[in-house]
């Protein structure tokens, strides 16, 4: 399959960071303007902390600018979601059954986009700067 696919991996790897990043963003504009669906919460509130760096954080990820640490930050609020609100609701060691999937996926893909950095089709690629990323 290497053959197959390898040769496109910089594309595929640009397209999960953006596709990566505009899911995480509506995760944050949904907490903040109820929109494309969901309770508005209080901006100083855990909820809006939540909120600001999802929406913050996954349009840079999205735009890959500064994108490495966006993605670092945005782990480790998915990882922080993961202890704080999921796995007191259920198995720890199994997150279908407390509802943290989503957060255990989000915060292993912005791990490895942090370890990346931005890559092609990027604001730090267009631009030629890698501290960009």
């Amino acid at each position: 399959m290497a053959r197959f696919l390898g040769k496109y991996s910089e594309q595929f790897y640009a397209l999960l960071r953006i596709v990566a990043g505009w899911c995480f963003l509506l995760h944050g504009a949904s907490k903040l303007f109820g929109w494309p669906g969901g309770d508005v919460v209080p901006l100083a509130s855990r909820a809006g902390v939540a909120g600001t760096i999802e929406l913050v954080g996954g349009l840079l990820i999205l735009l890959g600018l500064f994108a490495s640490w966006a993605a670092f930050i945005a782990a480790g609020e998915m990882a922080v979601a993961y202890f704080l609100v999921h796995a007191p609701q259920g198995s720890f060691l199994f997150p279908l059954q407390n509802g943290g999937e989503s957060a255990v996926v989000f915060c292993f893909l912005f791990l490895y986009v942090a370890s990346k950095g931005a890559g092609k089709w990027s604001v730090a690629a267009m631009l030629k700067n890698p501290s960009l990323e």
